[in-house]
């Protein structure tokens, strides 16, 4: 598609001309967020709602968010959907105006690009244009990609301090509709501090983790102190949702050289880049990193095709038998489905793959370790594999129902095993009474 480029002041965006009533506007989320344009659209929202006949409404569609730009009070005139409540969107679901999309990250190109949840107005925030005119994408290419051309209008903050970084899809002016100059440092991920007991996690998967492994790590500060512990490894390479500064570490210290990858060898393949100014200067200008859409990066083929693919992801409790909550905590909604289940079916089809799951066994509230899931179940199961807590590692492949549970309670709290195997040995006779 073709459009007709307009360069606007910034600040002199009027976004009643572009958004409509009933539409659903997205951006990339994390680091990848315009935040020019997300603020100047919630301070124009009004006004954009007014163009409904007796006043309308329109949506968003929001990723994991670092800013501050979304209020609860916003929700006088728009909708909120995201696919989690992480980040500052925690912010709109305590305040029960986040709706939730349960879907899988593999599924994002159907779900953004026809039906019901059809992107309507994309924002993206990319890199200024090379010598050749072409802007890169910079952070993020992820479930913007297919958006480029499905939505009926995209708008670009042009930001001069993003990185400009490879990847799938560069952008030249006629994708853009609208194109806004900033100068802006992008957003980077909160501190997050581990503590001993995930110091102890940490070591236990980094200890699973073979020469030549091709990793895929999820968010938050136990996947980067797992990565922090790969520093005697050789050749990992990366194919994963998002890097982060651990990753990005790595590769700079030659652990991670992607010589031994079965796919994409010699490059880091990632669909988003989540953490700090190091791993964004690290990605700048480096095409050892390429960016993909989640069309490949959570393709069941290609990782399939990644030998010794590793998966590591995290949860809130696995039960006894290996069913995973990713989603749910005391009744309110922290998590996502994600991409956990896609990385881990295709680690489990990887030839000498592992899917790990990964987290502390209790918390203040009590164990994590449970008889009984009280959330919904994000991962069956049927695709459980290694589950890791700071007691040890429970490998769940090939075991029976039985076999499980006495594999789970080993890596239980202590003070719990007892409760536990009584609790889950009381639902079992509670089922054949």
């Amino acid at each position: 598609m073709s459009r007709a480029a307009r360069v606007v002041e910034a600040g002199a965006l009027d976004f009643a001309q572009y958004v409509r009533a009933g539409d659903l506007v997205t951006w990339g989320q994390c680091g990848a967020e315009p935040c020019t344009l997300t603020g100047q659209l919630m301070a124009q929202r009004h006004a954009v709602a007014a163009q409904g006949e007796g006043g309308g409404r329109f949506r968003v569609f929001v990723g994991a968010s670092w800013s501050e730009t979304l209020e609860p009070a916003h929700a006088d005139v728009v909708d909120f959907l995201a696919y989690g409540a992480a980040g500052t969107n925690r912010r709109l679901e305590r305040a029960g105006v986040l709706d939730i999309l349960p879907c899988h990250y593999s599924q994002f190109r159907e779900a953004f690009t026809r039906g019901p949840n059809r992107v309507d107005v994309l924002l993206l925030q990319v890199a200024p244009a090379d010598e050749t005119g072409r802007y890169s994408l910079s952070i993020a290419h992820e479930y913007l990609v297919p958006l480029i051309e499905s939505a009926r209008v995209v708008i670009a903050e042009v930001n001069a301090a993003a990185p400009w970084t490879y990847g799938e899809r560069m952008l030249r002016a006629e994708d853009f509709d609208v194109l806004v100059h900033t100068v802006r440092a992008p957003l980077e991920a909160p501190a997050a501090q581990a503590g001993d007991v995930e110091a102890r996690i940490a070591s236990r998967v980094a200890g699973l983790v073979e020469d030549g492994s091709t990793l895929q790590l999820g968010l938050g500060a136990l996947p980067e102190a797992i990565a922090a512990r790969l520093n005697d490894r050789r050749d990992l390479g990366v194919h994963s949702g998002t890097i982060g500064d651990a990753l990005a570490g790595l590769a700079q210290a030659g652990v991670v050289t992607n010589a031994r990858k079965t796919r994409d060898a010699g490059v880091c393949v990632a669909g988003t880049m989540m953490g700090t100014r190091r791993v964004y200067g690290f990605a700048h200008r480096n095409a050892q990193v390429q960016f993909r859409s989640t069309a490949y990066t959570h393709d069941i083929d290609v990782l399939g095709g990644l030998d010794r693919f590793v998966a590591i992801n995290s949860a809130l409790e696995v039960d006894l038998t290996g069913q995973v909550n990713a989603e749910v905590a005391a009744g309110r909604y922290v998590g996502a489905v994600g991409g956990a289940l896609d990385f881990m079916r295709g680690a489990a089809r990887s030839r000498g793959g592992m899917a790990i799951v990964a987290l502390a066994s209790s918390t203040r509230h009590g164990s994590r370790i449970v008889a009984r899931l009280s959330g919904p179940v994000s991962t069956p199961r049927g695709d459980a594999a290694v589950i890791v807590t700071e007691h040890g590692v429970a490998d769940l492949r090939g075991l029976s129902l039985a076999q499980r549970v006495g594999r789970m309670l080993a890596i239980a709290p202590p003070e719990y095993r007892e409760a536990l195997e009584a609790e889950y040995h009381a639902q079992r006779e509670a089922l054949v009474a």
